[in-house]
Order: C-alpha cells, then sequence, then structure tokens
C-alpha cells in the first residue's frame, strides 16, 4: 500500500536480500544442536536409521520455515533516508511505519556476526536515545559500504571548536599486553562455575551423568574431602581463566578508539563479531573510571562514557556497550578520559576529599552485622539440633569477620569526592569502586538523604541528578555541612534556596 507521503522524497531501497541465506544458516546450525540429544534420546526406541530420518525431517522443515518467513520479511522491509527523517516499513499481517528525525539521532552502530562478517553484511542500529522501545531503528542486514554511507550521513556535523588541547583521529589502540587483566575480573569464576554446569548439563543430555560423578569420585577415592575440594575449585578457576581470556579476545581484538570530524567518538572491536559504537561529544556529560576489585589489585581501570540518551535497549546489549576502554594500566586510563573530556588532565585523577570517620564506623557496624547473623543462627541451631553446625558458625565466624572488617576498611577508603574544574568527582565502592566525573552543568537537581542513624553521627549522603549515564551520582557520608556546602558549590544558585550557611 502506497500513499502520497511515499511518492515523495527519495526513493525507497531494501535491506540486503542474502538475510535469507543467513536465517537458513543459523536456524541449520541451530537444528543440528538439537539433533544431536534428540538422536540420542529416540535411538533407544526408534533405532538410529529411523531416530536420524525424523530428525533430518524436523531440521529440513524448521530451516524451510525459517528461511521462508525471512524472505516474507525481506519482500516487506523497506526504509529510506530523506532530508529531514528516516523511515523504516516492515510487517505483513501487522504492518509497522516508524520515522526517526535527523536531528534527534543520536547513534548509528554497527555490528556484524561471523557469518555476516563473510558475507560482507552489516546490522544497523539509528537510535535517537529516547527511553523508550520506539527509539530504535534496526535495519538487518545491509551490505558494510552501505553501512558506513548511513553512518556517515546520519552523523554529520559541523565541528564546534573546543578549548583546550586534544589530539584527533586515533585516540587509543589494542595493546596485547592488556590480555592480563582478563583473568582477575569476576568473569573468570563465573565462566568456572558455568563450565562446570555445563559438563553435568551435557552429560544428563545423553544418559551419562552417573558415569561423569563416578569418573571423578574413582579420581579421588583416596584423596581427603578438603583437598578433592581444592583440586575441583581450582580446575574449575582454571577453565573460567581460560574462558576470559578467549571472551576478552573476542570482545577487544582490533580495538581502536578514535575521534571522527564533527565531534564523534567511535569505538570499534571484536575479533569474530565486529562492532561500531558511536559517541557524540555533544551529548557526552563525563567518564566513570571503573575499577572491579581484581582488576584494582592489579593497579588498572576501565573508563565508561557518561552520556545522554543512553536507550534501553542500548543497555541490554551488555554492560560493556558505553565502554571507551577496556581495563588498562590506571595512569593510561586517567590520559585517556582527559582526551575524551579535551581537558589537559582528568579530573578522575584530582584529590579528593576524605569522609569522616563516622563513614568507616557506619560500614563496619554493617558489615559485621552481616557475618555476625548467620553466625548466630548457625549456633543456635548447632545448640538445638547437633553440634556440627556450631563448628560451621566457628568456621564462618573465623573466616567471615576477617573479611567483614577488610571489606569495610576498604569501601571507607575508596569514598571521596571534589570539585575539579567544570566537573564534580564521586568515588564509591569496594568490589566495584567508580569514580565519576560528572560536569556540572549536567546536574538537573540534587537529592539529600539522611537516615536517623546518619544524622545521629552528623553525615548525610548528596545525590547528583542527571539525565546522562545512571542518572543518579552519590556522595555517600559525607559530613552534615560539608556535603551541602559541596553541592551548592557544585551548581550555584540550585540548592542555594534551602540552605542555611549560618
Amino acid at each position: 500500500m502506497s500513499t502520497a507521503a511515499d511518492a515523495t522524497g527519495p526513493g525507497w531501497l531494501r535491506i540486503d536480500r542474502r538475510t535469507v541465506l543467513v536465517t537458513a544458516l543459523v536456524t541449520a546450525g541451530v537444528a543440528f544442536g538439537a539433533a544431536v540429544p534428540a538422536v540420542a534420546g529416540l535411538s533407544g526406541r526408534l533405532g538410529y536409521p529411523a531416530a536420524i530420518g525424523w530428525a533430518l525431517a524436523g531440521a529440513a522443515l524448521l530451516i524451510g520455515c525459517a528461511a521462508a518467513g525471512d524472505y516474507v520479511r525481506w519482500r516487506r522491509t523497506r526504509y529510506r533516508v530523506g532530508g529531514e527523517r528516516v523511515e523504516l516499513h516492515t510487517g505483513l499481517l501487522l504492518v509497522k511505519r516508524r520515522s526517526l528525525a535527523r536531528e534527534r539521532i543520536r547513534s548509528v552502530d554497527l555490528t556484524a556476526d561471523p557469518l555476516q562478517r563473510m558475507l560482507g553484511l552489516v546490522v544497523v542500529r539509528i537510535g535517537t536515545g529516547e527511553q523508550t522501545g520506539e527509539s530504535t531503528l534496526e535495519l538487518d542486514p545491509v551490505t558494510r559500504a552501505e553501512g558506513e554511507r548511513l553512518r556517515g550521513e546520519l552523523l554529520d556535523r559541523i565541528a564546534v571548536a573546543s578549548p583546550g588541547t586534544h589530539r584527533e583521529g586515533e585516540l587509543a589502540r589494542l595493546d596485547p599486553r592488556w590480555i592480563r587483566y582478563a583473568p582477575v575480573s569476576f568473569v573468570a569464576p563465573m565462566l568456572g562455575g558455568a563450565a562446570a554446569g555445563g559438563v553435568m548439563q551435557v552429560s544428563d543430555w545423553v544418559g551419562a551423568q552417573g558415569e561423569v560423578i563416578d569418573w571423578v569420585a574413582d579420581r579421588f577415592r583416596e584423596t581427603p574431602l578438603v583437598w578433592a575440594i581444592i583440586v575441583l575449585v581450582a580446575a574449575a578457576l582454571v577453565a573460567g581463566v581460560v574462558g576470559a581470556l578467549g571472551l576478552w579476545i573476542e570482545m577487544w581484538w582490533n580495538y581502536r578508539l578514535e575521534r571522527e570530524p564533527g565531534g564523534t567518538l567511535r569505538v570499534r572491536r571484536g575479533l569474530l563479531t565486529a562492532r561500531s559504537l558511536s559517541v557524540e561529544e555533544r551529548r557526552l556529560r563525563g567518564v566513570d573510571l571503573v575499577e572491579p576489585l581484581g582488576v584494582r589489585l592489579a593497579g588498572a581501570a576501565r573508563v565508561d562514557a557518561i552520556t545522554t540518551g543512553l536507550a534501553k535497549d542500548e543497555e541490554s546489549q551488555g554492560a560493556d556497550h558505553n565502554t571507551l576502554l577496556p581495563a588498562t594500566p590506571r595512569p593510561f586510563a586517567d590520559a585517556i578520559a582527559a582526551e575524551v573530556l579535551r581537558e589537559p588532565v582528568s579530573p578522575t585523577g584530582a584529590p579528593l576529599t576524605p569522609h569522616p570517620a563516622a563513614a568507616r564506623g557506619r560500614r563496619l557496624r554493617r558489615n559485621i552485622a552481616g557475618v555476625l547473623a548467620p553466625v548466630v543462627v548457625l549456633a543456635v541451631l548447632g545448640v538445638l539440633l547437633t553440634p556440627v553446625l556450631l563448628w560451621i558458625a566457628l568456621g564462618c565466624a573465623v573466616v567471615g569477620a576477617p573479611l567483614a572488617v577488610a571489606g569495610a576498611l576498604d569501601a571507607y577508603r575508596s569514598l571521596g569526592h571534589t570539585l575539579s574544574g567544570t566537573y564534580l568527582v564521586t568515588r564509591s565502592g569496594s568490589l566495584r569502586r567508580s569514580t565519576a566525573a560528572l560536569q556540572r552543568e549536567g546536574v538537573i537537581g540534587w537529592t539529600v538523604r539522611q537516615s536517623c542513624f546518619q544524622r545521629r553521627a552528623g553525615l548525610l549522603s548528596v545525590t547528583a541528578t542527571t539525565a546522562a549515564g545512571a542518572g543518579a551520582y552519590t556522595a555517600y557520608d559525607t559530613d552534615a555541612s560539608e556535603g551541602l556546602v559541596f553541592a551548592a558549590d557544585a551548581v550555584p544558585g540550585l540548592l542555594e534556596p534551602f540552605l542555611d550557611r549560618s
């Protein structure tokens, strides 16, 4: 169906017809993965020839239906880029006609999985950054040349001179030595646990889970239980480290951070799945220096962008969607943060105002209470039920209490805030320490919180509200008067009507 509006403006374009081939090949891979356990399960009742025949018939039907559906999608999908709007029409039974005003477009990101890269295709996501499901148009797929053309055309901006010295072009390139920070992240133990669970799940699919458990038990039959647990945990950690290294290579290989003419930061990365992410500098409100515990102990940090218009669909693609720099040595991360912000020195490295000793006491009491509560419960149950629980309670107290104290002291040392030029800086966190440098002009409001316990200790928490990044950045447990002065000085006039400086 056409309208008068369709007859005006540039011509309509289609996505690449090879999308049908991509869908057929991907579905074939899924069908093969599903056929293996299906054949194993049916062979006992039908025999292998009949089981394989049924599996092939089901796979052919699945592939045919998927390819036919994608062919209809290809026939019914068209797009065009006009002088003022980008339009996308798609759908058969439920026809969707969507358009975005070009002046509101904030991102044009290109992604290509291994199969699409082999065929020279990319998926183009055009976003306005609004917090709605209709804020993004997806062209899946188009040729790489067409994707680059769309990106260049839609992100074309008039360059605005910015004060201070800064580099254009390439800001950072992959250093293979950065891979040493992959094993110290939280990903390694998670992948180790996933590997152990995957072995058990696959063995259950083929009906050999009992044999796997018996084989492991035979290997440790003469080994004390404690050492057996230590060896199994170490094996899982080794598997996790290998997985973390592989995941890092896949995510960050071919990494480059560039500043393009017109004021756009572009991140390119990926070994198998190529990704190209763009951030307009005019919607950049600061940076967040993130230091997970293991990475921080290794003297490294990563740099995330604090930007306006990071939509929900972008957040769902992964936590690294707004990451400008992976974990690198801390001095280099500070230098790149300064380049990104066009500042001579990064505000994330500015000296911070320490928080009162009462803040340390709050963290100590909170952590120790979190350890002692289960210990008391186990001790009571041990008295009532079995002495074994008493020994477990003792072990939890001996191990947990020092860890709780160390965590509280580290969390207190991480607290800090300051004003650095046009930026306000807040830092907090222990397992994941975050140092956020936010443009003061990007603050749209302040939230002041003071519980009854904070009031007795002379503390309060002040939160800067913004339309960028996480939406709120907090200086926790500051001195009551100093925290209010910090908020008032950060954005003059915003908090002043509610502040009694006397």
